[in-house]
């Protein structure tokens, strides 16, 4: 009888896990429409790709390395680390990192990636906004 009703407390507990857990809402990260481009560098470059970022955050190491090769005269890349510019990750809604902006000269955010973004992605994202049509379908998908 004490195995009975140990297996029955026991499926009880998983079933309340279980429950829990699924019932549990995900929330996505807060990402800006629009941005002020005179609080980043190069406020006049047509392209700006901004990268939310924390010091502690490994991931956000991978996409600021992968930005990199995105700059040029067109496009300025900015990182921006919580613990030096929290004002802008909380003017922005920045809740979580690493988020990516792709936005355009007038501050509109025309592509963002929240998380880990693949080179291809980034890359084909920018090709994208700046002339649209020129990737093939699913290479410029956002995150």
């Amino acid at each position: 009888m004490a195995v009975v009703i140990a297996v029955a407390v026991t499926a009880l507990v998983l079933w309340r896990q279980r429950r829990s857990t699924a019932s549990t809402p995900v929330t996505a990260p807060a990402i800006p429409r629009e941005i002020l481009r005179s609080d980043f560098d190069r406020p006049d470059a047509p392209w700006l790709v901004v990268v939310f970022t924390s010091s502690s955050c490994s991931t956000c190491a991978g996409v600021v390395q992968r930005c990199g090769p995105l700059a040029s005269d067109q496009v300025a890349v900015v990182e921006v680390e919580v613990h030096e510019r929290a004002d802008l990750h909380a003017r922005y809604g920045i809740d979580s990192v690493p988020v990516a902006l792709i936005v355009d000269a007038a501050g509109e955010v025309v592509t963002s990636f929240a998380g880990p973004v693949s080179s291809t992605h980034l890359w084909a994202a920018v090709a994208e906004a700046r002339e649209p049509g020129s990737t093939p379908p699913g290479c410029a998908e956002t995150t």
